[in-house]
């Protein structure tokens, strides 16, 4: 990869590096930055509706914190992980997703992660954020995400310092406003019930999988935002600051949805009901923060998107190929937000999360197996376009394991859709184990085709 060296560390220079490796001179930040670039993008409603549906999904307010938090852990645990590689590497994690992939077979993760975070994922945050500002305002739902997506893309525009300084100062606003309203949602909650009580382990199955779907859903993006430290940043420095900025944001307000939704709140807009469990004061301050948050999730989500875009191996053949797919992106998220909060949000969004993790599960898996089995090995010959790396290993065990794992153990159920896989039904007491079958699966079969194609 050819390195470029005409990068700024100004917040409001416009990016020019996509997916070469970080030269030493504009190497800068510091691991603990990386708490709050974790924590602002998970300030959101999205994140507190999360608990909300582990309710939904058949659970108890006790059950349902319970289920959200350890989702959170599995995911927060490889997203650290994952985190620690970009000083090491200097380029975006769909770059160091070759290694497993090859060159060619990397393209599907790449693709993949394009279209659930550059314009999935940025149509669910616009839509909340929208919510929120309508509420705030009285605008048409129309009108307000329009204004939400230009702010997001012109974030995303600008590029990696911008965000960085962008989630730093917002952090400060959203953890105060969420800390607040975390204190009287759980002061109103209603906790009188018997944790134990039908305990339905499929109910449980999805309130995890809804919040690993979450949160795992940022590990494709882990060493994005940090390949810009300087390479002898601590890897344990990094990985906790990473992790815990995700799984710390992410169990609080996931946690106050599930309270929320266990007896405080009521029917209606899921914005503007919660908004009124507050005082009035407060409702207009949170609203705010829930704009604020979407923003700062889908820079992040819109700025990554189109980094695992270019990884695929776009070439449009000038430096600034990253900032106009950011607008690319934008345009076509939008266009899917528009369509998305004129639907049920509801279960458009619970069944977006759960197939976020159809497809995360089994390519974490391969990387964690893939690393492991490296032990330490120089990938960087690897990853670059210039060695035509291959390896069938990835692609392989990656289709296998979501194609198997789908049809045995998804389930999707929506008004007018619904669909069960062979080995589940409806009903809460059937669960929804595709994301850990698919881990397990494509870490078994990446291992035997990694030992039987790289014999010594």
């Amino acid at each position: 990869m050819a390195q470029n060296n005409t990068g700024s560390a100004k917040a409001t220079s416009i990016e020019t590096n996509d997916i070469a490796p970080i030269p030493a001179g504009e190497r800068h930040g510091k691991a603990w930055h990386l708490f709050t670039v974790w924590s602002s993008p998970n300030l959101e409603f999205a994140t507190i509706f999360i608990g909300a549906l582990a309710v939904f999904a058949g659970l108890n307010v006790w059950q349902a914190i319970l289920a959200v938090t350890l989702g959170n852990a599995i995911a927060a645990v490889t997203h650290g992980w994952f985190s620690s590689w970009g000083p090491r590497h200097g380029v975006p994690q769909m770059v160091i997703s070759r290694s497993a992939f090859g060159l060619r077979g990397n393209i599907l993760p790449a693709a993949t992660s394009t279209l659930v975070a550059g314009i999935g994922w940025f149509a669910v945050n616009t839509t909340s954020g929208a919510f929120a500002l309508t509420s705030l305002t009285n605008l048409p739902v129309a009108a307000s995400v329009t204004i939400i997506i230009l702010v997001q893309v012109i974030a995303a525009f600008i590029g990696h310092n911008f965000i960085q300084k962008f989630e730093r100062y917002a952090f400060f606003y959203l953890v105060v406003v969420f800390a607040i309203v975390a204190v009287i949602i759980i002061s109103q909650g209603k906790y009188d019930v018997n944790p134990t009580a039908d305990f339905k382990w499929g109910a449980f199955s999805v309130g995890v999988a809804l919040a690993y779907g979450y949160t795992q859903g940022w590990t494709a993006f882990a060493a994005d935002f940090t390949r810009y430290l300087p390479a002898n940043t601590s890897p344990r420095a990094v990985g906790l600051a990473a992790g815990l900025g995700n799984f710390t944001a992410t169990t609080l307000l996931m946690s106050v949805g599930a309270i929320a939704w266990s007896g405080v709140v009521g029917e209606g807009l899921p914005t503007s009901v919660f908004a009124a469990a507050l005082p009035s004061w407060l409702a207009v301050l949170t609203l705010l923060g829930i704009a604020v948050g979407s923003v700062s999730a889908n820079v992040l989500n819109i700025y990554s998107g189109t980094m695992s875009f270019i990884a695929a191996g776009v070439k449009l053949g000038f430096k600034t190929r990253r900032a106009i797919m950011v607008v690319i992106a934008g345009v076509l998220g939008g266009g899917i937000s528009y369509f998305a909060v004129e639907d049920n949000f509801r279960f458009i969004f619970e069944l977006f999360l759960l197939t976020v993790g159809y497809w995360l599960a089994p390519w974490v898996s391969i990387l964690v197996v893939d690393r492991l089995l490296r032990k330490g090995q120089d990938i960087d010959k690897l990853i670059t376009e210039g060695a035509k790396h291959r390896s069938i290993g990835g692609p392989i065990a990656f289709v296998i394991a979501t194609v198997v794992s789908v049809s045995l153990f998804a389930k999707a159920e929506m008004p007018t859709v619904q669909f069960y896989g062979a080995l589940t039904g409806p009903g809460p007491e059937n669960g929804d184990w595709t994301a850990a079958v698919g881990f397990v699966l494509a870490a078994a079969i990446y291992y035997v085709i990694y030992k039987a194609t790289n014999k010594k």
